[in-house]
């Protein structure tokens, strides 16, 4: 199951990341990549352990097709690795479907500087944040098909540099870019997972200031 999961891996990076960008620059003429951007320690923390979690991630899965690695004995079993592919397929789709609905939206980082308009259909009429979103199923995945524990470390970086990515710096840029607007979209649609994460008014407001 290690060669499903490299394979996985491979197109999940070809499609979500080279594809994306290409298909960006050639509509646009900018590759979305915002990196140069990234100033605070919290941006790099967030920006730097997902790409941290992409990398480990990878390595989990060369480990494990190498043999160094040897599996979590209690997951290593056939239905969960099935349920793993499953869920990096899904993973792969909201990612795409995402950054598709984003259209000329889409960047990797931000610039504190620019403004793009709020997208708030397609996946995104349930969740602020579908392609954070499809990324963690992806990983989640990739982690039962391969369950061993460089692979699983990388589940909770992931997690925890997208709660960071997306609390004290997506949402706090995007409150001074769109205001009212985006608050009252964030009252209505959870942060990640549908109906979950709805922020009140006053919360983003105290995000916003302290940022």
């Amino acid at each position: 199951m290690a060669y499903v999961a490299l394979a996985l891996q491979i197109i999940f990076l070809l499609t979500a990341f080279a594809l994306r960008t290409l298909v960006h620059a050639r509509h646009t003429g900018s590759t979305g990549f915002r990196a140069g951007a990234q100033r605070s320690p919290t941006e790099l923390f967030g920006a730097g352990g997902i790409t941290a979690a992409l990398l480990l991630s990878g390595a989990g899965v060369v480990l494990g097709s190498l043999g160094v690695l040897d599996p979590i004995g209690f997951l290593d079993h056939t239905l969960i690795n099935g349920v793993g592919v499953a869920a990096s397929l899904v993973g792969i789709a909201l990612v795409l479907r995402a950054q598709a609905d984003m259209g000329a939206s889409w960047r990797i980082g931000v610039d504190q500087a620019e403004r793009t308009q709020l997208v708030t259909d397609g996946l995104f009429r349930w969740s602020r944040n579908p392609v954070f979103l499809g990324m963690l199923i992806f990983w989640t995945g990739i982690a039962l098909i391969v369950p061993n524990s460089v692979a699983i470390v990388a589940v909770f970086l992931a997690v925890a540099a997208v709660e960071v990515q997306v609390r004290m710096v997506e949402e706090p840029y995007l409150i001074r870019a769109h205001g009212a607007t985006y608050q009252e979209y964030a009252t209505s649609t959870g942060r990640l997972v549908p109906g979950i994460g709805k922020e009140g008014l006053e919360g983003l407001r105290g995000e916003a200031c302290e940022d």
